[in-house]
């Protein structure tokens, strides 16, 4: 098994993590049904999801550092999106 580098693990972890936050807020754009921040959103996740993917080809065990990352940008960008049950979603205009 090759060496693990701690600062490509480190850089897929943010990598992924980035990647998770940006998607929670281009699934936000989407419900909200604003196009241009979602195709924003997008782009910016095809980037951040491409340097993860190459990082980690090299050796399959940056696939964990990838998933933890994952998980990680998820829960924190849902933490800060939080919104009442039956509330508008991100984004939505204001009533």
């Amino acid at each position: 098994m090759a060496a693990i580098d701690p600062l490509t693990a480190g850089a897929v972890f943010i990598a992924t993590a980035a990647t998770d936050a940006v998607y929670v807020m281009f699934t936000s754009a989407v419900i909200a049904r604003k196009r241009v921040p979602a195709a924003n959103w997008s782009a910016v996740w095809y980037m951040l999801s491409s340097y993860a993917v190459i990082s980690y080809t090299e050796n399959a065990f940056y696939v964990a550092f990838a998933a933890i990352g994952s998980w990680a940008g998820a829960y924190v960008s849902l933490t800060f999106l939080h919104r009442p049950p039956g509330g508008p979603p991100v984004g939505a205009a204001p009533e």
